[in-house]
């Protein structure tokens, strides 16, 4: 019988910029396809109504506005009837909510296949932002019925509203990455999450719009909240009203700044979230 010693294997994730883990992405897609089901059926697991809380939720929040904001408060709506109005720029606005939430949770709820078997960690927080566009696609039924409502058809620009989304889920990955890191660390980023979400939905144009802004220049800077880019691009390519114009291009940047540095952020701690979490 050998007394030599067994051979030891060491798995560690890759480091610095190559790669930034986009191959290992790609060979783990079933992995990721499955953590994405996980995470779909795990919220409505023995839930009465299912999938009808993607539905009463933006109806509850723009019945809401539609009174407080529209009927009480006169806000303009660019000459779109308020309820519409409210609802173009709730979807977005929860599409972007919930996946921030659902990605900054990720890795504690995955502790136990954290401490157990070697993946790209990233796999985990993508599926939860990817997770939560089911429920904006149920919710997006109701928009179109209260566009028939209204007698609203979208024009042209509705070929944009990809974009627009994409600037949404890019934003809630890159702040959802930052916030997945540390929330392993630190225990109190799920305090700050609602206070965090709360502030940044009053900072958005949702109940009001970004043309009340008076000048191009203050628009620009007000473009800097990525979410404002993409809640007034998606409400523009949907039910009309101006177009975003100059919130765009800031809008864009800040949310590829944000996600370049959330990855970076991200693999940085990668090899100690198994040890910490």
């Amino acid at each position: 019988m050998s007394d030599a010693p067994l051979p030891v294997t060491r798995i560690e994730p890759p480091r610095g910029w190559n790669p930034l883990a986009l191959g290992e992405l790609v060979e783990y897609r079933e992995l990721a396809a499955f953590f994405v089901w996980r995470d779909i059926k795990v919220r409505y697991k023995q839930t009465a109504l299912g999938v009808t809380w993607a539905l009463l939720q933006p109806i509850a929040t723009m019945v809401v506005f539609s009174v407080v904001f529209g009927r009480l408060a006169h806000v303009p709506s660019d000459g779109v009837p308020y309820p519409l109005f409210a609802l173009a720029g709730l979807l977005p606005w929860q599409l972007f909510s919930s996946a921030l939430t659902a990605s900054a949770g990720s890795l504690v709820s995955s502790a136990g296949l954290l401490t157990k078997v070697y993946f790209p960690r990233l796999v985990v927080p993508l599926a939860a932002v990817m997770a939560t566009f089911v429920d904006f696609l149920v919710s997006l039924a109701v928009l179109a019925g209260l566009m028939a409502y209204y007698h609203a058809a979208p024009g042209a620009a509705v070929v944009t509203l990809p974009l627009f989304l994409a600037l949404a889920l890019t934003t809630a990955l890159g702040v959802g990455l930052w916030f997945a890191a540390l929330n392993v660390r630190y225990r109190d980023v799920q305090y700050v999450m609602p206070f965090l979400v709360q502030v940044w939905l009053f900072a958005s144009p949702v109940a009001y719009s970004a043309s009340m802004i008076p000048s191009a220049r203050w628009r620009a800077i007000y473009g800097l909240n990525p979410m404002a880019g993409a809640i007034q691009g998606f409400r523009w390519a949907l039910v009309g009203g101006p177009a975003p114009g100059a919130i765009v291009w800031p809008s864009v940047a800040v949310a590829v700044a944000l996600l370049v540095s959330g990855v970076v952020f991200f693999k940085r701690f990668e090899d100690s979230f198994a040890d910490v979490v």
